[in-house]
């Protein structure tokens, strides 16, 4: 028996079955490489979305609490001194809202930009085909 030739195997022979072969590979990378994207895409909608939920839910909370508070710290402090216990409320809540958007935006960046994942994956795919 003579030794049968692996391209006879695989569905055809000559350099067109070796087109197709590279064809068919190249587009199941390709659906592989679509399919990390839609997944990074989803996960980065989520983040979105509950980054955005907790942060309205903190400031309605905040909102509410803050107007206690004050109303409360205001009717307690002595009569002569209200305006600068007013002045000192109003620096805290400032200090107060820069440390909070400073904390959104940590939150809200990433390193890499949304598709780092199918960046790296595409950069590995150009370096093997070099090689």
């Amino acid at each position: 028996m003579a030794a049968e030739d692996p391209a006879a195997e695989a569905g055809g022979t000559g350099p067109l079955a070796g087109l197709r072969r590279m064809l068919g590979h190249l587009l199941e990378l390709l659906q592989l490489r679509l399919e990390l994207l839609s997944t990074e895409l989803e996960a980065e909608k989520l983040r979105l979305f509950a980054a955005l939920t907790q942060g309205l839910l903190a400031l309605l909370m905040a909102g509410a609490g803050l107007v206690m508070l004050s109303i409360c710290l205001l009717l307690l402090s002595p009569e002569g001194w209200r305006w600068l216990a007013a002045l000192l409320l109003g620096i805290l809540y400032a200090g107060l809202a820069w440390w909070s958007w400073r904390c959104a935006c940590k939150q809200l960046s990433q390193l890499g930009g949304i598709f780092a994942g199918s960046a790296a994956e595409l950069t590995r795919d150009r370096d093997a085909l070099k090689s």
